[in-house]
């Protein structure tokens, strides 16, 4: 939480913490602003994957393994980012004067 709102990000942050386990293996936990722990971050995933290989600490494809799940990652030649995994819907919900589709 001191993170999200240190003054060096004047509009907080997302912090996402990962653990290299291997050149094909990462654990991330993450915690987003405004939200604090969650189980899961798509886009912190793949730029986690992205970061540890301009590192040299991981291919260009790895296993993201978070909370929720494990995603695949990879950082194709082309400069694309490639995201793939299992998905499950966590929450439904309805606002009142809203029109549905």
């Amino acid at each position: 939480p001191e993170l999200e709102v240190h003054p060096l990000y004047p509009k907080r942050a997302n912090i996402e913490v990962a653990q290299i386990c291997g050149p094909d293996l990462i654990w991330v936990r993450v915690w987003e602003r405004g939200a604090g722990l969650t189980r899961a971050c798509g886009t912190g995933a793949c730029a986690v994957l992205v970061a540890a290989h301009r590192r040299g600490l991981a291919g260009r494809k790895s296993v993201v393994q978070l909370d929720g799940g494990t995603l695949n990652i990879e950082w194709a030649a082309d400069g694309h980012v490639l995201m793939t995994g299992a998905i499950a819907t966590s929450f439904e919900g309805h606002i009142d004067g809203l029109a549905t589709p």
